[in-house]
This record gives structure tokens, C-alpha cells and sequence, in this order.
């Protein structure tokens, strides 16, 4: 299996990323290399931080057409935390700064009156069927930080929800897109769980392409 791509833009939490996955026996590749990320078998987008920095970034290193490219071909791709806000139309993050827009949806910020950011274990529960959550029981604990939130406009695409200070969407799949706003990566071994089939998603979808 060639080596899953995670996207480097300058922002995100890569090497724990890199290490689970190290871990789990999934050869990975940290790249800002637009060209490397086409040719994966499956991308990683993670992040941590602003919205509209994070954008700025991806623009600069000429990767958002890298992404859409990889998202128009079908190919495997996990946003984790900022990174799954980016895959959504736009965000409040900032004033109104566009992202990536292969959801529609927008990225808010969790209400006021509530200690921001959500830092900690909580719930998970699960809509519909997800195939990052298969073997994971429902109201699984997940690790999160953050403080803005994803509302898309397809309640379809949602396969986790939790509850903080209201309840949202924490998780979503459509096709070979996929996105937690929990941190797999630091989450134990129910993390650990989400990453693995994720990295089995990637070999099938690359078996299935011979």
C-alpha cells in the first residue's frame, strides 16, 4: 500500500497524527507536495487553529485545488478538527472566509455563555451508520478542542453528534469524504478505532482501483 497522505500546511497537530497511524502499520507521508497528495490512495487534512489562516495557508502552498482534486476522484479523504470545518462552504471564524466548499454548510461559533474553547472527553452519539465509528459503541467518549462548530446543510451526511452547550454535528461521511471534530489521534483507544478504519476504507478504495 502506498503511503496515506497528510496534508502539512503549517497547521495542525501531524506528528501525533503521524505516530497513531505509525502505530496502527499504515505507512504515511507528511507533504505539502500538491502532486504527492493527487497521487495517495488517501489524504489526511488535520489542523488546528484559524480558520481563515488555515485557508490562507492552503491557498499559498497551491493545495486546495490538490484537495479538490482528490475529493473529485473519489479518493479517501479525513478531515480532523480545523479540518473538517475547512471541508464546509464557509465560516463566521474571522468575519464570513470561504473554504474548501465540498460540503454545503457553515462553520459557527459555539454559543455564548459557555466556556469556549470545548476542551475534554465527551459523548458521541451516532445518528445513522458511520463507516469511521464500525465496532465503536454508541456514546463513545472522544477527545475534543475547539470552538466553532460545523452545521451542514445535508443532515444526511452526519454520523456523530455531541452535546455542549447545545447539541451539533461532530462528525460527517459522504462518499470518500469523511470528518471528525474530535481528535482521533488523541482520543485512546476508541481513536485509535476511528483511524484504523479509515486506513482500511483507504486499502479497500486502493485494492478496489487495481
Amino acid at each position: 500500500m502506498r503511503p496515506i497522505a497528510i496534508i502539512d500546511y503549517g497547521m495542525g497537530n501531524l506528528l501525533s497524527v503521524q505516530k497513531a497511524l505509525d502505530r496502527l502499520g499504515y505507512p504515511v507521508e507528511v507533504t505539502d507536495d500538491p502532486g504527492e497528495i493527487i497521487a495517495a490512495p488517501g489524504v489526511i487534512l488535520p489542523g488546528v487553529g484559524a480558520f481563515a489562516d488555515a485557508m490562507a495557508n492552503l491557498q499559498q502552498k497551491g493545495l486546495v485545488a490538490a484537495i479538490r482534486e482528490v475529493a473529485e476522484r473519489g479518493v479517501p479523504l479525513l478531515g480532523i478538527c480545523l479540518g473538517l470545518q475547512l471541508l464546509f462552504s464557509t465560516s463566521e471564524e474571522g468575519g464570513q472566509v470561504a473554504g474548501l466548499d465540498l460540503l454545503p454548510g457553515e462553520v459557527k461559533r459555539l454559543p455564548a455563555g459557555i466556556k469556549v474553547p470545548h476542551m475534554g472527553w465527551n459523548q458521541v452519539h451516532f445518528p445513522r451508520p458511520g463507516a469511521l465509528f464500525r465496532g465503536i459503541p454508541e456514546g463513545t467518549d472522544f477527545y475534543f478542542v475547539h470552538s466553532y462548530y460545523i452545521v451542514p446543510r445535508e443532515e444526511e451526511v452526519v454520523t456523530g453528534t455531541t452535546e455542549y452547550g447545545l447539541e451539533f454535528a461532530v462528525s460527517i461521511q459522504r462518499g470518500n469524504l469523511f470528518g471528525v471534530q474530535f481528535h482521533p489521534e488523541k482520543s485512546s483507544r476508541r481513536g485509535l478505532e476511528v483511524l484504523k478504519n479509515f486506513g482500511e476504507l483507504v486499502r479497500h478504495a486502493g485494492n478496489a482501483g487495481h
